[in-house]
């Protein structure tokens, strides 16, 4: 095995190693004990009555231990693939994952069991941005192996850069947060008021610009659209960053009107609903990808929405929840699910998705779990109905559902050999095995 093929080998397992520690978060520090909160506030009829640090280690468990494990592990792979760029060495591969998913457990089990918390929450904050730095640091002094100049930066690498920064901004943000709660010892949670303001951060300022990123990169080839329009693209991520900021300052009306903008912009850049150019590439995907793909987008028109009736109002926290479930799961997650189990196999040894049938009941079940959620919790929170709150619980099985066949899907997808290797044996040539292996 030749020293590139050996580095990419160790590359892939790392990049595994990642998506599977996001994906243990994900189903259970995440969407087991979101699932386990929903039913306890459904059961006691006020959201009150759940303690804040548990829903705060659910949310992190999503943002950070989830998808922000997700963007560290694709984002070292990236950049070994880049052309000219020399090997990532792989001990800051090793040691930034350890740092990060250290952080990440040491968070939530503050969160959930209170034990030391006024040392676990600052130490947790450190560990996840010494994690991040240490990513960073090889992404911004990474340099190339033939000496070839650098190219101008193409706009999905602006919004990826951009939402880079977002994602240190908004671990600084968490961690003198943190450090605020330990020293005023105030309880293992943020407290409400700071923790409504620095929500818009980590969803706008840093996922929403990301998921743009990575949708203007693959999204003209997946769905055949035409080249995204950087302007609007960028004016979109302007104004998601705006809105985020305007949030931190305590406006919390003026910073919705500005992120339903970021939103449309966003849509109207991407071209999402614009006649195809080509047929979209669905070859060992399930063919409904499309689908998912726009109406995640239509979930993020309707976050926008949501957020604006949020701001002008909300009385018991039922349409700011339903507007925060329609972002992150509607439209994050429904992307993750969708974008993810088109790339990860790939980059992990060209590997083909186990199954095509698991891909469409993940997205279905899902989209169907976050319309009953959204859908319910509006009239149940704010009082309008008491049938709304027997949906709750469905809502939060429906989704659970959902997360476990992703995780099933992506998981034995990593346990079998890859496609150069299945097909190898499939023709019963040992030889020919043999030296793929090899």
């Amino acid at each position: 095995m030749t020293a590139n093929a050996a580095h990419e080998a160790r590359l892939q397992h790392a990049v595994m190693a990642f998506i599977g520690s996001g994906v243990f978060f994900m189903l259970l520090p995440g969407t087991f004990l979101g699932v386990w909160n929903l039913i306890s506030i459904t059961n006691r009829r006020a959201l009150e009555s759940l303690s804040p640090a548990w829903i705060q280690a659910h949310g992190h468990a999503q943002i950070f231990g989830w998808i922000g494990t997700f963007v560290l592990g694709i984002g070292f792979y990236s950049l070994s693939k880049m052309r000219g760029l020399a090997p990532v060495p792989m001990t800051r591969v090793w040691l930034s994952y350890g740092l990060w998913i250290s952080g990440v457990a040491l968070r939530w089990g503050a969160n959930v069991t209170e034990w030391r918390w006024r040392i676990a929450l600052p130490v947790s904050a450190a560990l996840e941005l010494a994690g991040f730095l240490l990513f960073f640091a090889t992404v911004s002094h990474h340099k190339s192996s033939e000496g070839t100049a650098p190219h101008p930066k193409e706009t999905w690498m602006l919004l990826v850069m951009a939402s880079t920064f977002g994602f240190f901004v908004t671990l600084c943000l968490n961690a003198a947060a943190v450090i605020a709660t330990a020293v005023h010892d105030t309880g293992p949670a943020i407290s409400h008021v700071l923790d409504q303001r620095l929500l818009a951060f980590p969803t706008w300022a840093f996922l929403v610009p990301a998921v743009w990123g990575f949708n203007a990169r693959w999204l003209p080839v997946f769905l055949g659209l035409r080249p995204p329009g950087g302007r609007r693209l960028l004016f979109a991520l302007a104004c998601a960053w705006s809105g985020a900021v305007v949030s931190l300052t305590g406006h919390p009306l003026p910073s919705a009107c500005i992120l339903m903008l970021a939103a449309i912009a966003g849509a109207w850049g991407m071209g999402i609903f614009a006649p195809a150019l080509h047929p979209p590439k669905t070859v060992g995907i399930h063919p409904s990808f499309p689908f998912f793909v726009k109406t995640a987008y239509v979930w993020l028109l309707l976050a926008g929405i949501l957020t604006i009736w949020a701001a002008a109002a909300d009385r018991s926290g039922g349409i700011w929840g339903a507007s925060r479930h329609a972002l992150t799961v509607g439209f994050l997650a429904a992307m993750v699910f969708a974008i993810g189990q088109r790339i990860l196999p790939a980059f992990c040894g060209a590997r083909v998705l186990f199954s095509k049938r698991l891909m469409f009941a993940s997205l279905a079940l899902l989209n169907i779990g976050c319309a009953l959620r959204v859908g319910a919790e509006i009239p149940a929170y704010e009082g309008f109905s008491a049938l709304a709150w027997r949906i709750l619980p469905v809502s939060a099985v429906t989704e659970l559902a959902a997360v476990t066949l992703f995780a099933a899907n992506l998981l034995v997808t990593f346990l079998r050999p890859p496609a150069h290797l299945a097909q190898s044996r499939i023709a019963g040539s040992p030889e020919k095995l043999r030296v793929l292996a090899h």
